[in-house]
């Protein structure tokens, strides 16, 4: 198996309830190595950027309104396999139908206030990674 690297969200409601070193620690235990990390408050205009995919969808302005509502921490993580081991441990996006263990079964709120984010696939994880990090800032 391959070491590559995918991208993560610690999202506001982890933030705020000071959960980043307890999802960090969740993604370290599964495999995952945190090559990049920043703390920032996402912008109207980043939030839509990044989110810009499901701008048709009903649910876009509250998850908009969400991603801005609080800090978030942006990071690349590396490992074998990245993205799927990524997904693995996030659980399930509704947290009521997450595994056991997973960062969503332990920490999410609801199916909106999720904890996490994590990229679908190897292409969007790059994507994603340059969204928000410069090469430079990436630090194998």
């Amino acid at each position: 198996m391959a070491v590559t690297r995918t991208f993560s969200i610690i999202k506001p409601d982890a933030t705020r309830r000071n959960l980043t070193g307890g999802v960090t620690k969740m993604l370290e235990e599964a495999g995952l190595r945190v090559v990049a990390s920043k703390r920032i408050h996402l912008t109207k205009d980043q939030a839509e950027g990044f989110y810009g995919v499901h701008r048709e969808r009903p649910f876009f302005g509250d998850l908009v309104k969400f991603m801005t509502s609080g800090p978030v921490v942006v990071q690349v993580l590396e490992g074998e396999d990245a993205v799927k081991r990524n997904r693995d441990i996030m659980g399930a996006t509704n947290p009521a139908n997450a595994d056991e263990g997973t960062i969503r079964k332990v920490y999410a709120e609801s199916i909106e206030a999720n904890s996490v984010h994590g990229s679908d696939s190897d292409e969007n994880a790059a994507i994603e990674i340059a969204f928000f990090f410069k090469p430079d800032e990436v630090v194998g």
